[in-house]
């Protein structure tokens, strides 16, 4: 009896040990790097090629950036890493005013917050996640260790880069509004293809991008790919995923407002200076 009762036990053990790396918190750690391309326009045309790469090299801090996206089953944090100004040695102190904020995405409740600095106010922009209708395909390659498959998605550009501002987007608000309410403004479309992992099986991705049954390890969106370069999975200090709580709260939409406002005071105010 004693003996049925001993190797009961050291089962039950055994079963214990075994599951307990699945009862665990699922959690990882990945790296991107993002490169996008310049967009010159008309004028651009009109430059030499050393004059193209003299602009590169200073706008180099907006054009390449690397990001570390933490996760968990339901949440991830999605943040840039500072980086000096390689002509400057200085942080790009004007494009932090239109770059993306720490994220913090939570798929289970749909929700975001973001952490955005403008002109040294601090907002706490609050909203749903962006909806993203991802068709899927067959198409696979593989990135580092890992098979991917191909989907693709059309989205509103202005929903990817909310955060964001050109003058062309303070001229368009003016057209719009000077063609009155009753005018359905022209909606720009950006074409977005991801890569994602079944064998990371979260619904995370980088930036706005999120929803497909595994961890998006590559995104092309516009002029800008974001490329997975390294992953630590269940790495053995805890990761902390919180979403940022400091700022005035604020939707996505009335933070873009915002932004339209002010840069368009500053915009007049110049103008009034120099007459």
């Amino acid at each position: 009896m004693k003996a049925i009762l001993f190797k009961f036990s050291f089962f039950v053990l055994i079963l214990l040990f075994s599951l307990k790396p699945e009862t665990q918190e699922f959690q990882g750690r990945a790296v991107y790097y993002s490169k996008s391309t310049m967009e010159l326009g008309s004028w651009g045309a009109r430059m030499s090629e050393a004059q193209k790469k003299q602009v590169y090299a200073r706008l180099k801090n907006r054009l390449e950036k690397t990001y570390t996206l933490s996760f968990n089953k339901e949440a991830s944090v999605f943040k840039e890493e500072d980086k000096l100004d390689a002509m400057s040695g200085a942080t790009d102190s004007w494009g932090k005013n239109f770059a993306r904020g720490e994220q913090y995405k939570n798929v289970k409740e749909n929700q975001l917050v973001q952490s955005q600095e403008f002109y040294g106010k601090r907002f706490l922009v609050k909203d749903e996640l962006q909806k993203i209708n991802w068709v899927m395909g067959s198409e696979t390659k593989q990135i580092g260790k890992y098979m991917c498959f191909k989907a693709t998605a059309v989205v509103p550009t202005e929903e990817l880069t909310w955060f964001d501002f050109s003058w062309g987007d303070l001229r368009q608000n003016e057209q719009t509004e000077g063609e009155g309410e009753t005018s359905e403004p022209a909606v720009d479309l950006t074409q977005i293809i991801a890569w994602y992992t079944p064998q990371i099986p979260v619904s995370h991705g980088p930036a706005e991008y999120w929803g497909l049954p595994g961890l998006i390890l590559e995104v092309s969106a516009g002029n800008t790919t974001m490329l997975c370069s390294e992953i630590a999975l269940n790495p053995q200090e805890k990761i902390e995923i919180e979403a940022p709580d400091k700022g005035k709260e604020i939707t996505k939409k009335d933070y873009r407002a915002t932004i339209i406002s002010k840069m368009q005071e500053m915009r007049d105010n110049r103008g009034r200076r120099r007459s």
